[in-house]
């Protein structure tokens, strides 16, 4: 995504709506309407793309976060007749097409994990580059900041963000800085906690991977915004919205994120037949089936243009029967 103004196009654009355009083409023929959500509409770079290959279907763009629902629509705003917004999580799928009478949709598009509009403004929190309030809220309207997971989880809570959403080594020891700096009030700003993560790492360590406040923010963003607990909901509910045809595509940026997906539609695309079996038992077949084997991930001229692009995969599915 990006900020209003630049042109940016978003990671594997084209790609991505090569992949669903089976799926709408399919729609078109043979529904009255056709309708794709995309479930993480940022600046409303793919969904310009959608609307622009396909001016007759209708977008539900799902969002939480205000300010880029607000840059979406003036990026959008030649194809605003045929965009429908929901500011919430895309877990809240069901409840959404239930608000907007619609059982099914023709394709799904997720693009996972914290926006390059989000981070590219200093002052939201998400980047250690940029010295800012402790934030890491995505809807700025909930209560639940970085500062106050910093200032009030105990240590070993800390040590558990720090070790699932994070996967650092040194958890015990950053957890231990971090309740050390509340005694002297001196953690306030990305920059405070950027250094205070470089001092708990010993120098060897620091030399290789990136920034090593990396995953320090990783885990504290994931907790602010209960990102993993919303993505599993949200597959499940991706795949019962799919009409027949209708194909779910998803991004992920790292391997928590990756995982889940993974599992989702391992689990989808399973026959319930015992194995041995030469045909499927009635009612065991699968209902969805691998639109892409395994993942891909960005081509070397992408991830030149667009460094975020480096650590995508890419992975598909299609609902093959009700």
């Amino acid at each position: 995504m990006a900020i209003a103004g630049k042109e940016h196009i978003p990671v594997a654009l084209e790609r991505c709506i090569e992949l669903l355009t089976p799926a709408i083409e399919y729609s078109l023929s043979s529904h009255s309407s056709t309708i794709v959500i995309d479930a993480t509409l940022g600046l409303g770079g793919h969904t310009r793309a959608l609307l622009a290959k396909f001016p007759t279907i209708t977008v539900i763009g799902i969002d939480r976060d205000a300010h880029a629902i607000e840059l979406a629509k003036s990026n959008v705003r030649q194809y605003l007749d045929h965009l429908r917004i929901a500011q919430t999580t895309y877990d809240n799928i069901p409840q959404i097409l239930a608000e907007q009478g619609v059982s099914h949709v023709a394709g799904i598009l997720f693009d996972l994990g914290v926006s390059s509009m989000q981070l590219d403004d200093g002052q939201r929190g998400f980047a250690y580059s940029h010295s800012a309030p402790l934030d890491m809220r995505m809807d700025q309207s909930q209560e639940l900041t970085a500062q106050h997971i910093l200032d009030t989880y105990d240590r070993g809570a800390l040590i558990h963000i720090l070790r699932t959403y994070g996967e650092e080594k040194f958890a015990q020891k950053i957890a231990d800085n971090i309740i050390s700096a509340r005694a002297s009030s001196s953690l306030h700003t990305t920059t405070d906690l950027a250094e205070l993560v470089k001092l708990s790492i010993p120098a060897p360590a620091r030399r290789t991977g990136g920034n090593p406040a990396k995953r320090t923010f990783q885990a504290l963003r994931i907790e602010v915004n209960q990102e993993l607990a919303v993505l599993e909901r949200a597959i499940p509910a991706a795949l019962d919205a799919l009409d027949v045809k209708g194909r779910l595509v998803v991004m992920a940026y790292q391997s928590l994120e990756d995982k889940i997906v993974k599992a989702a539609f391992t689990e989808a695309t399973a026959s319930r037949t015992p194995r041995g079996l030469p045909v499927d038992l009635p009612n065991s077949a699968a209902h969805y089936s691998l639109v892409i084997r395994g993942s891909e991930s960005a081509s070397e001229s992408e991830i030149q243009m667009n460094p975020r692009a480096q650590s995508m995969r890419l992975r598909a599915v299609e609902r093959l029967a009700a």
